[in-house]
């Protein structure tokens, strides 16, 4: 009875660790380190009048941005022909002349879906549309933010990295400005605004530059992956809200110089770069209707009549590929990379990554790239594991000195704990050596796990091109769509693949080879352990199954081999089971005879 009674728990506590997960390690590994001060701001006010000419209060609402009500079409918003061009190797699109925007950007090396003819993905779309997301450049004059609907001159056709553009307009005051935009290879964009007053009167003016986002397209926020606001303030990686929190905090106002402000996604990315000038607001807002701003706005300068002032901006909208990141980070941008979330095993991480795109490089597919890196990582714990074998065959062979230790200072704990440490010493044992294995796995297999998911190298890419078409995802070959036959998905645990029966399988297999003697709770529980596991590990990425399933077949060739070189394990092991089943059997008979 007490052995069910502890099985029961046993089972309970797994049903708990499973559903409990999440919450465990959004408590345990947190979003962001750091928390910088924000500010609560009324919902009412997010929209409210300017204030006084040149104050902060105009330039921290940028009066003038609510937009005209109801939706617009894609296609028709991008059938203008107030439009410039955006073509790069990397990114397609079009500033609209109305207002300044970059509203419209494509990313040529990633398809929306694993299917070829799905399209590119779209970044930022048009102001009202469904994905409306896009990246807005102009001036405050005097207190007065120009009109979001000015419209301006181009003297290109097309921008692309061997040929800027620049934007021109003249207000009625006299005071003319432009915007210059220069684009690299990749996606990077430098906005060069200048402002040249031939008006008769002196003018404040302040350069500015705003990201403006829906969020009903953005990405899931989750423990291991922040979705939402993010930027760098006085050399802090600051992500502390996704987009639920901040519309219920208003706005954001880290405190520091911004080296860089901006929305993430899982793979997608955008952030406005500031220049040398002296900043006035920078942070993030909410706006209601679930759309988010990220704000830049430079300090007020007075521009005397026949002056001028110039104010320079980098906007980076494009794909979060870590070598192009790090490449704008060692150019000065103060942790770019971070725009990743790779977290605390950041160090381990990256040179997996290292590892597996040089891998896939020489074999052409990353499936086998993750099996040759388990190989390797294998081959490279096969001497730990030699020692872990070694370190049990010496405790088999003090269990008898041990056992005659605690029974002599059965009534004496603390000197028969002296006592065994006495002779793990003189025999040389250490009775940890076999958990090292474990625990070195433990930062491997996350480490894996994060590649899997925030890496983009591994998005939409194949194992079997008829079977696993995308490593990121889980197994799409479930029991219940029977295995890919019917045309649909299973969500969640539910999703019992082909992985993760194997996954199952294997370390049942591991479980039953392992010489270890067990009391039958222990036995029962371990029994359960795969099959729980298999529930567990069915939603994760396929390419994270794969390695583990690669991982316990090479465990159990491994452990093949070593009960081999070690036989005294597995007899002993052997005669421990058939002394606790004598035992078992002479307990459960005595039980027999009580209840008789």
């Amino acid at each position: 009875m007490d052995n069910q009674r502890n099985l029961l728990l046993a089972v309970a506590l797994s049903g708990l660790l499973i559903l409990g997960w999440d919450l465990i390690m959004r408590t345990v590994y947190p979003e962001a380190s750091i928390t910088a001060p924000t500010e609560q701001v009324d919902p009412a006010a997010r929209t409210s009048a300017a204030g006084a000419p040149g104050t902060s209060t105009v330039a921290a609402d940028l009066a003038g941005d609510a937009a005209p009500a109801g939706p617009v079409d894609l296609s028709a918003a991008l059938a203008d022909p107030n439009r410039v061009v955006i073509d790069t190797p990397s990114v397609a699109g079009s500033i609209n002349l109305v207002g300044a925007r970059i509203d419209d950007l494509v990313l040529k090396h990633y398809r929306q879906t694993v299917e070829k003819d799905s399209g590119p993905v779209r970044l930022f779309a048009p102001e009202r549309t469904e994905g409306q997301y896009f990246a807005e450049f102009g001036f405050i004059a005097d207190g007065e933010r120009m009109s979001p609907t000015a419209q301006w001159q181009a003297d290109g056709a097309r921008l692309t990295p061997q040929s800027p553009v620049t934007l021109t307009r003249t207000d009625e005051n006299g005071v003319s400005y432009a915007i210059r935009f220069a684009i690299d290879d990749d996606y990077m964009i430098t906005a060069s605004q200048t402002a040249d007053n031939g008006s008769g009167n002196a003018t404040i003016i302040q350069p500015f530059a705003f990201i403006k986002r829906t969020s009903q397209n953005a990405t899931q926020d989750q423990f291991i992956i922040h979705s939402g606001p993010i930027g760098v303030f006085d050399g802090t990686l600051h992500d502390p809200n996704n987009y639920e929190e901040l519309a219920e905090i208003g706005r954001d106002a880290p405190q520091g110089r911004a080296a860089w402000l901006g929305f993430t996604d899982r793979y997608w990315h955008s952030a406005l770069v500031p220049g040398e000038g002296d900043t006035d607001t920078v942070g993030f807002r909410s706006l209601g209707n679930q759309l988010f701003r990220s704000d830049l706005i430079y300090d007020a300068q007075t521009v005397p009549a026949g002056g001028s002032l110039s104010q320079s901006t980098r906007l980076f909208a494009g794909a979060k590929d870590s070598v192009i990141l790090n490449r704008y980070e060692d150019s000065g941008i103060t942790y770019f990379g971070k725009a990743i979330s790779w977290g605390w095993f950041e160090w381990f991480e990256k040179p997996m990554l290292w590892l597996l795109r040089t891998l896939n490089g020489l074999i052409g597919n990353f499936g086998l790239a993750i099996i040759a890196l388990t190989f390797i990582i294998r081959g490279l714990m096969f001497p730990i594991a030699q020692k872990q074998f070694a370190s049990m065959a010496q405790m088999k062979a003090v269990q008898p000195k041990m056992k005659a230790i605690q029974e002599r200072f059965k009534d004496d704990k603390q000197k028969q704990q002296q006592e065994i440490m006495k002779l793990y010493k003189d025999e040389k044992v250490n009775p940890l050596a076999g958990c090292l294995p474990l625990i070195i796995q433990i930062p491997i297999f996350f480490a894996l796990y994060k590649v899997l998911m925030l890496a983009i190298e591994m998005r939409h890419e194949p194992f079997i091109s008829f079977w696993i078409r995308d490593l990121s995802a889980p197994d799409p070959w479930t029991i219940l769509n029977l295995f890919g036959l019917l045309p649909f998905e299973v969500p969640g645990f539910l999703g019992i693949g082909v992985l993760a029966v194997l996954l199952g399988i294997t370390m049942w297999l591991t479980f039953k080879l392992n010489p270890s003697a067990m009391d039958p709770v222990q036995q029962q529980i371990f029994n359960f352990m795969p099959w729980i596991l298999m529930f567990v590990m069915a939603p994760f990425a396929a390419g994270l199954l794969i390695y583990w399933v690669t991982s316990n077949l090479l465990t159990l060739a491994q452990q093949t081999y070593l009960y081999s070189k070690h036989p005294q394990l597995r007899a002993a092991a052997e005669k421990e089971k058939a002394e606790m089943a004598k035992k078992k059997a002479r307990e459960d008979a005595d039980k027999a005879k009580g209840g008789a």
